[in-house]
């Protein structure tokens, strides 16, 4: 397929399209909960293919907030670069996507108003991405910007069906995103198609003199020909997913793939370094946010220096707190050697081992270990049980590996999602494997709001 961007280009539109669009957005939010903030320049690109950016991805003059009260009523006086880029081609932004309290979940119920299924809202969203994944499972004619950190455009993106890229890191810019971990971040695309993700990625990446760790502008379509897989990954999933997962791969092998699988006992033990890592960034990240300066503005000066801190920071979810917690013990001078330094000794070697795999061919697994649950399901699980679900999507996002979740089949009415991974830099290689598969499998999308 051409992809939704080149059929809307194509399309006769009324004058006011987006507004009916948002119109019909606002009475489907009241379900999804898929935005935050709707536009309110009606002058942006009116005839644009319409675009959603994630809250904590700054738009100018549309509130930011990043899905936290501390941030509530933060309104950027910028663009994000990805954003911008997107404006200079004429796509048309429609509104700030929901998501986990600064990035901080796998399901999307980490915040006030939790996202819901595309496909059914009694299920869970995914998380950090939800609103996006929602949103691009809800609207025809759109494609989103998101943000992973260890999973948060993938696994939304297969629980609703859509497809959700994340690029190596430093091939796009990070300017204007609110931090979560500086070193494992990255901006990336969720479309219906893996054309138009293709497309928004090559307007999106480059280097940009605002972020010093954007370097990667040399991107390759190095197509290999073997499907790696991780038994001690897949052991570890649910056996309905492995079983729908083997159909996977033998439809892969009459594509001409070769698979071959082995075990990497590294990779399975990527999620502690990776929490560890994150959670001491992210507690240095969110110190800012005091209430004095930045965060919400708790105004209360005649307070004791830490009353004041104390009452303006419970404005944070407990995800957030127990994150902040956890992290600032991880990095405290008595244990940093035994936990902090390990993790990054650990993150070293898992690159180095994905390095090996991937220069022969991709790694391909589910996205997801289990089917998706019901809000009220993953409400009752603990946070140990919570972080242990990211098994696949956190080794390509430890290393910043290119990696692409894709639907492949539907159970119980509900899509299911694979996961690609590629060498680095070889982003357009693992898109281009997308768009081969899709030439032998039909999405099935529940809504098409603003079709024409």
């Amino acid at each position: 397929m051409t992809g939704y961007i080149q059929e809307f280009k194509d399309k006769k539109k009324p004058s006011d399209y987006h507004a009916r669009l948002i119109s019909e957005l606002e009475d489907a939010n009241k379900t999804f909960r898929a935005f935050l903030a709707f536009k309110n320049d009606s002058k942006s690109n009116e005839d644009g293919m319409p675009f959603s950016v994630k809250s904590n991805i700054c738009v100018k003059g549309t509130e930011t907030s990043a899905a936290s009260k501390m941030l509530k009523g933060y309104i950027p006086p910028y663009n994000a670069t990805s954003v911008e880029r997107m404006l200079d081609k004429k796509f048309g932004f429609i509104g700030e996507t929901n998501m986990d309290e600064f990035g901080f979940g796998t399901f999307g119920i980490n915040c006030e108003t939790p996202a819901r299924n595309a496909f059914d809202e009694e299920y869970v969203a995914g998380g950090s991405s939800s609103g996006a994944a929602v949103a691009t499972a809800l609207i025809k004619y759109h494609v989103a910007l998101a943000e992973s950190t260890g999973g948060s455009i993938a696994t939304p993106a297969a629980l609703n069906g859509v497809v959700g890229f994340t690029p190596t890191y430093g091939a796009v810019s990070r300017y204007g995103l609110i931090d979560y971990a500086n070193s494992l971040d990255k901006i990336g695309v969720m479309a219906r198609s893996a054309h138009d993700v293709k497309e928004v990625f090559d307007t999106i990446r480059g280097r940009d003199e605002y972020d010093m760790t954007c370097v990667v502008e040399d991107i390759k379509a190095e197509k290999r020909d073997t499907l790696f897989v991780i038994d001690d990954l897949m052991k570890q999933a649910d056996e309905r997913i492995r079983d729908e997962f083997e159909k996977l791969l033998s439809k892969t092998e009459k594509m001409g793939y070769r698979i071959e699988r082995i075990n990497s006992d590294i990779l399975g033990k990527a999620v502690e370094p990776y929490y560890i890592i994150a959670m001491a960034e992210a507690s240095t990240t969110l110190a800012k946010y005091t209430g004095f300066k930045y965060g919400f503005q708790y105004k209360q000066f005649n307070k004791h220096y830490n009353e004041f801190f104390k009452d303006a920071r419970e404005n944070f979810g407990t995800e957030a707190k127990r994150r902040i917690i956890l992290g600032t013990f991880i990095r405290s001078a008595s244990i940093k050697d035994r936990y902090y330094s390990k993790a990054l000794m650990v993150r070293r070697m898992i690159i180095e081992e994905m390095n090996k795999i991937l220069k022969k061919g991709f790694i391909i697994s589910p996205t997801f270990p289990i089917m998706t649950p019901k809000i009220s399901e993953a409400s009752k699980l603990t946070p140990v049980q919570n972080y242990a679900l990211d098994l696949f999507t956190i080794p390509p996002n430890v290393g910043g590996f290119p990696h692409i979740s894709f639907p492949y089949s539907y159970m119980d009415g509900m899509p299911v999602g694979a996961q690609l991974i590629g060498e680095s830099a070889n982003d357009h290689a693992i898109i281009d494997f997308v768009s081969e598969w899709e030439k032998h499998f039909d999405y099935k999308f529940k809504h098409n709001l603003g079709a024409l």
